[in-house]
């Protein structure tokens, strides 16, 4: 199995890559902007081959590089996990459209610019998948991460459209949706110090698991932990609950 994997050098893509090692006859494409992480993945991962390539995903050229890559060093591709990402937080009358155009432009556009690079790779290579990492934050809306929900909603409402699309071909489209994660970019801290709120707090690791359940295990949609698909089904049967819910979320009003 041929698999890349974006954002890789830490966190959910460092943790996929250590679980897909685990494969037989897995091989490895890494993709990041730091080089020298990505170096000393590859060489923890071994002897498990991995090749890797340190770009931004927001690069004009990096979708075409990224396809070149993988076209000449394995010819195929049956696995990609988008998983790239990043959030900055502030409510929209603070940081305005910019904030929003800067998650979008990572958060959904380079997933979609990469894919369509790679597409007819991995359809050459079917049976193949495809996993988009979004967030449960794309079902559930909360004050001051308004661009990055936004972002992570389109993440996944283009996931399940490309999915009914790329199934005559041959391939799978997976979604996973992570809660709260403890990463280096989201240490998570007040949530794991705490006994009461620490259960809801996942691992890279588990989120790796998913995302190959998500992928050659062919499941549709996985959440991470498992019982947010509450959050996300009382979202759409009690909307009001939801925001009620959710309120505390939001900063003071100026007085």
């Amino acid at each position: 199995m041929i698999a890349l994997i974006t954002g890789a050098s830490s966190g959910i893509g460092a943790a996929t890559a250590r679980r897909l090692a685990r494969e037989p006859g897995t091989q490895l494409v890494l993709v990041a902007r730091r080089e020298e992480r990505l170096r000393a993945l590859a060489a923890e991962l071994a002897p498990t081959p991995a090749t890797i390539l340190a770009i931004d995903l927001t690069d004009d050229d990096a979708p075409a590089r990224i396809a070149a890559h993988v076209e000449q060093e394995h010819g195929r591709l049956d696995l990609l996990v988008n998983n790239a990402g990043a959030a900055w937080r502030g409510t929209f009358g603070e940081a305005g459209w910019e904030n929003v155009r800067r998650h979008m432009e990572l958060n959904f556009d380079a997933q979609v610019r990469v894919t369509e690079a790679l597409l007819a790779l991995i359809r050459r290579s079917a049976p193949s998948a495809i996993v988009n990492v979004a967030s449960t934050a794309g079902r559930v809306s909360r004050a001051r991460t308004g661009a990055y929900s936004a972002s992570k909603f389109a993440l996944a409402g283009w996931t399940d459209a490309l999915h009914l699309e790329e199934a005559v071909h041959g391939v799978h489209v997976g979604l996973v949706l992570p809660g709260f994660v403890a990463t280096e970019g989201f240490p998570q801290r007040q949530l794991v110090d705490r006994r009461l709120t620490r259960w809801i707090v996942s691992t890279p690791e588990k989120v790796a698991e998913a995302i190959v359940q998500a992928g050659p295990g062919g499941r549709a949609e996985r959440y991470v932990p498992r019982p947010y698909w509450l959050a996300a089904t009382a979202r759409v049967v009690l909307p009001a609950a939801v925001r009620r819910a959710t309120r505390g979320s939001a900063p003071p009003a100026d007085l």
